[in-house]
């Protein structure tokens, strides 16, 4: 599993701007059954996504955000063994 986490490198008024981009880029990656969860982070910095799949599917992904793209945020790619779940969330032992 991947927590991808952004954060933004330009003011929030310049990621709104892109937020319309950046959320059918969002939507795009659970189509691809890449993306579990993802929200904003709070204050708002930036946000987080829970992904799974192939590393460097996921790095070359992250790479076509909008938000990359146009240099409104970076991103940390945390890969993290899981090896305990609650009931249901099994899928996140990649």
């Amino acid at each position: 599993m991947f927590i991808l986490s952004l954060t933004y490198v330009r003011p929030n008024d310049e990621a709104d701007r892109h937020m319309e981009p950046h959320m059918a880029w969002v939507k795009e990656g659970y189509s691809k059954g890449w993306f579990l969860a993802s929200g904003r982070k709070v204050p708002r910095t930036g946000g987080v996504i829970l992904a799974i799949g192939d590393r460097p599917a996921i790095e070359a992904y992250v790479a076509t955000d909008p938000y990359i793209i146009h240099g409104v945020a970076e991103y940390d790619i945390i890969e993290l063994a899981v090896t305990t779940t609650v009931e249901g969330l099994e899928i996140l032992k990649g």
